[in-house]
């Protein structure tokens, strides 16, 4: 079992939320606020770690199975996500879905930090 953090549509109540096979929900929580926070394409959110200029973003955190996520959650994810580990408010670790750096696509980002969740 892994901590995973999402932001995006495997929340509750998201489209792809049935991927996480009844994954029990740990917490509502917030990353620490190191992130920038981006929509990809309109499709999906994408979070990246900054030096500076970080916001805390909002997220679901739940306790996956890794077989779970190596067979149902990681083939969904777009190709500009990679799995990458993340800091929390709590100051504790999770996995979370990145924006991959270098992008690998031409997909237009846009900063969606001011928001601090995503709202689609």
């Amino acid at each position: 079992m892994a901590l995973m953090f999402l932001n995006g549509g495997a929340m509750r109540g998201g489209p792809l939320h049935h991927l996480l096979g009844g994954a029990p929900l740990m917490a509502e929580t917030r990353t620490a606020p190191k992130y920038r926070f981006y929509s990809v394409g309109g499709r999906c959110p994408a979070l990246a770690p900054v030096a500076h200029g970080g916001a805390a973003i909002a997220g679901e955190l739940y306790d996956l199975d890794l077989d779970l996520l190596r067979d149902s959650l990681l083939p969904a994810e777009p190709p500009e996500l990679e799995l990458g580990v993340i800091e929390l408010a709590d100051g504790g670790s999770s996995l979370a879905m990145l924006l991959r750096r270098p992008l690998t696509s031409h997909v237009p980002l846009v900063d969606i930090t001011a928001q601090g969740r995503w709202l689609s």
